[in-house]
């Protein structure tokens, strides 16, 4: 699918499946497409070719849209004049929600004790929360968050990413696009990464974040060198005179080599690729903005 700004194609082609009781981390450099992705699986945007399909049909087509996704795009995109409860009513009356649901999710963001104050003079963080109580409304199977965490204090993301895991666990489909790595990589089971518009990887976190090495310290390092050093394991210190990181091989096949030898090791730790690390070097390639250094 396609959608065009001027003769720029920002999503090209672009087909993957977010599945349920999984969080679906959404990545990508600025530019890459993630909002126009986002806004045209809810029909805000509309693709210039091909379709987006919510359950087998278009979003828009659903006689009770919240009840299917529940989406936060911009969490200020509210009348600043109104009260958070108000905001809310307006958005549950159009959909045949109940008051009490209301007050139930105002109390599940943590917004009770605001829920008569207007919105224009909210912090970025309860913004943000008020935002997640709207997608959150209809009870819905899936939810889709942009940038959840943006404005948030410590206390407030590990809320996020309680109520993120917890709503997968429940069976539901979750969407989570952000640009906070070490937060994705907490909460997300699999990863969609897109540049310039186009998918770049469709994978597990794990996946993502193949093993580099492990680093081992032993109090006999030439000798462990010699035991596992052959055709594909590289060994190198590191600088400390206990200390080897190894290369293609497995931290439990060093344990074994070392233990038939009554080699000690002091620590023997798997070095994996940070998500930011993968990510950028995923992504290289496909950065829209890149500054010169």
């Amino acid at each position: 699918m396609t959608k065009r700004y001027g003769a720029k194609t920002v999503v090209d082609q672009l087909s993957f499946t977010a599945k349920p009781g999984q969080v679906t981390g959404f990545l990508g450099p600025n530019g890459a497409g993630k909002s126009t992705t986002m806004r045209m699986i809810v029909g805000l945007d509309a693709p210039t070719s091909g379709d987006v399909l919510v359950n087998g049909k278009p979003y828009v087509s659903s006689k009770a849209p919240l009840h299917e996704i529940g989406v936060l795009l911009e969490a200020r995109a509210m009348h600043p004049g109104r009260t958070a409860v108000s905001h809310l009513l307006a958005i549950a009356r159009t959909n045949g929600i109940s008051r009490s649901r209301v007050d139930e999710v105002l109390g599940l963001v943590g917004l009770s004790a605001a829920a008569h104050k207007r919105v224009g003079a909210f912090s970025l963080g309860m913004g943000q929360r008020l935002g997640i109580a709207a997608a959150l409304l209809g009870d819905p199977a899936v939810v889709m968050l942009d940038e959840p965490v943006n404005g948030l204090d410590p206390d407030g993301v590990l809320w996020v990413r309680n109520l993120l895991t917890g709503l997968a666990a429940e069976g539901r489909t979750v969407m989570l696009s952000s640009h906070l790595m070490s937060e994705v990589s907490l909460i997300a089971d699999h990863l969609v990464i897109i540049g310039q518009g186009r998918l770049l990887a469709d994978t597990t976190v794990a996946d993502l974040m193949t093993a580099e090495g492990v680093r081992v310290v032993t109090a006999a390092p030439d000798e462990l060198r010699g035991l596992i050093a052959g055709p594909g394991v590289t060994v190198t210190s590191t600088g400390s005179a206990e200390e080897l990181f190894v290369a293609g091989t497995t931290a439990r096949k060093i344990g074994l080599a070392a233990a038939s030898r009554g080699i000690p090791l002091f620590e023997l730790t798997p070095q994996n690729a940070s998500l930011e690390e993968a990510f950028m070097e995923l992504t290289h390639n496909a950065v829209e903005y890149e500054a010169t250094r």
